[in-house]
């Protein structure tokens, strides 16, 4: 490699691990490596990481993903970060402010502890509700923040910042104060635009004094900007030279957005979808003009590139979900998903399209995100038998992913509904790197699949953010149109759509069932 190559360090910090991405300027991945993290689940859908430990981890995939490849520290010449929308909580004085014993202090995207507190937001019917899909989600900042002061005054009395986990990463790299556009405009009280911090919603949910308690007063920055330098003390933890510009944090999901919208060209971004499947599934619209509809997050401006629309669909447990049934099967062996993977594709040369199909899932085990927009729903297997064979756990498997894909044609269509015209659905995320996945999507939802050419793009995204703040490329748009890419698309074949159509009756049927059984 030579010495002259600049390089660009990218981090994803996910729902149990961190990773570190090495890219070129032309968004070649060079290497890529992974740390884990502890997360501490609880009762009542709690869930909380340690923010410090978290650092650890990515300064440990860091160094790691330089060493693997062999890169001196003076070859990256940028620094960017994405993470999951959690929750950061510091005191006055910057210091981790700990909601437990063991100094956890950072409340999990997924943790639904707020759903009275997220009843009450959508209850003032405000504007910013609209821009909520009709229901404020307890997944969101505001809610969370709601429950800290109601039930944990003595914490809410010492605290000095509230961030999301992203901007939390750039600010303890840059020691800066500065906030990203996409973290504020998707996840919380604030609306490019239309008047920014929602003074009048944060009233009405007894927060006025959320931005004196949160420190709120930072710039806002738009994705691809640069929010500062990395300085000298992070910089030696992380093993990368000081002073290099560090981006704009992303949300997670919206930087595999950008990395895998980027490489297409610009006129076809309102005419498709991009779904980034991973723990959770988030499939997203960007558009020239703002996209209303309910159960849908936003449409959010500016909160990926500028000018443009987001407006975001989404399953809460996808890959979860797999992760769930594998290890809830009978027996010692715990097998691979590519194990499962592999066992499937020889199942399905044998049986077709009709594997399985005694089996109906309704994959809402941590809840509707979309287009119900119902947290406490919760999933049903129907059709299962006393069978504990590895083949048995095949099946199930298979029909839970076949779930799963049916979810995302019913999101697809309920767009299109409100008006969206699809053309195809861009596709990248852990669940995607299968051939018999990405033909399973073809197949459930009748849409062209084109998936990212990227092995990571989420990385990618976040890579073409700080390529973007670096100078790297002229700007963000030039940054994702240069290093941004697809591949082979995957097209539905008639036949298998035929099972398909018929289990999707089945889904619908199945949740008009359970909304009966609830009425009971």
């Amino acid at each position: 490699m030579g010495e002259m190559t600049a390089l660009i360090c990218a981090v994803d910090v996910g729902t149990r691990s961190a990773r570190a991405g090495l890219f070129d300027p032309a968004g070649q991945m060079l290497a890529r490596e992974i740390a884990g993290i502890s997360v501490h689940e609880g009762p009542g859908r709690v869930a909380e990481y340690q923010s410090e430990a978290i650092w650890d981890a990515v300064c440990a995939a860091v160094r790691r993903v330089c060493r693997s490849v062999g890169v001196e520290a003076q070859q990256v010449a940028a620094l960017g970060f994405d993470a999951t929308c959690s929750l950061v909580l510091r005191d006055r004085q910057g210091a981790p402010l700990a909601l437990g014993p063991d100094g956890r202090d950072t409340i999990a995207w997924f943790d639904h502890r707020a759903m009275q507190e997220a009843a009450e937001c959508t209850a003032t019917g405000h504007d910013l509700i609209r821009h909520m899909g009709g229901v404020m989600s307890p997944e969101m900042q505001t809610p969370k923040l709601m429950w800290l002061k109601r039930h944990r005054p003595d914490l809410w009395a010492e605290l000095g910042q509230a961030a999301d986990l992203a901007d939390d990463l750039v600010r303890r790299a840059t020691q800066g104060q500065d906030r990203s556009a996409c973290t504020l405009g998707a996840k919380w009280p604030y609306l490019p635009g239309a008047g920014g911090w929602q003074s009048g919603f944060l009233q009405a949910v007894g927060l006025a004094d959320l931005q004196g308690r949160a420190g709120l007063a930072g710039r806002m920055l738009p994705v691809g900007a640069q929010a500062g330098a990395l300085c000298p003390s992070e910089a030696a933890a992380l093993g990368l030279p000081a002073g290099i510009p560090v981006a704009a944090g992303l949300v997670d999901a919206y930087a595999g957005a950008l990395g895998t919208l980027g490489g297409g060209p610009r006129a076809r971004a309102g005419q498709r979808l991009t779904l980034t499947a991973g723990t959770s599934s988030c499939i997203m619209a960007i558009t020239p003009e703002p996209l209303f509809a309910s159960g849908i997050w936003g449409p959010f401006r500016d909160v990926i590139l500028p000018g443009y629309w987001v407006s975001e669909g989404g399953q809460s447990a996808s890959g979860a979900l797999l992760d769930y049934v594998i290890d809830l099967w009978p027996g010692d062996a715990r097998p691979g998903h590519g194990e499962i993977l592999d066992r499937i594709g020889q199942l399905l040369d044998r049986e077709g399209p009709a594997l399985g199909r005694e089996m109906h899932v309704l994959p809402d085990f941590a809840g509707n995100r979309s287009p119900h927009a119902d947290p406490s729903a919760l999933g049903a297997i129907s059709g299962l038998a006393l069978d504990r064979s590895f083949d048995g756990l095949c099946r199930l498997y298979w029909r839970c992913a076949v779930a799963l894909a049916l979810g995302v044609r019913q999101i697809v269509e309920h767009m299109g509904e409100a008006g969206l015209e699809i053309a195809l659905l861009s596709i990248t995320g852990g669940l995607t790197r299968s051939p018999l996945m990405l033909q399973l999507y073809a197949d459930a939802t009748g849409l062209e699949i084109a998936p990212s050419a990227a092995r990571d793009s989420v990385l990618l995204g976040t890579a073409i953010a700080a390529a973007s703040a670096a100078g790297l490329h002229g700007d963000l748009d030039t940054a994702a149109q240069a290093m941004g890419g697809v591949g082979e698309s995957y097209h539905p074949d008639p036949a298998r759509t035929v099972f398909y159509d018929r289990d999707y009756r089945a889904f619908l049927l199945m949740q008009a069932q359970r909304r009966e059984l609830a009425a009971l």
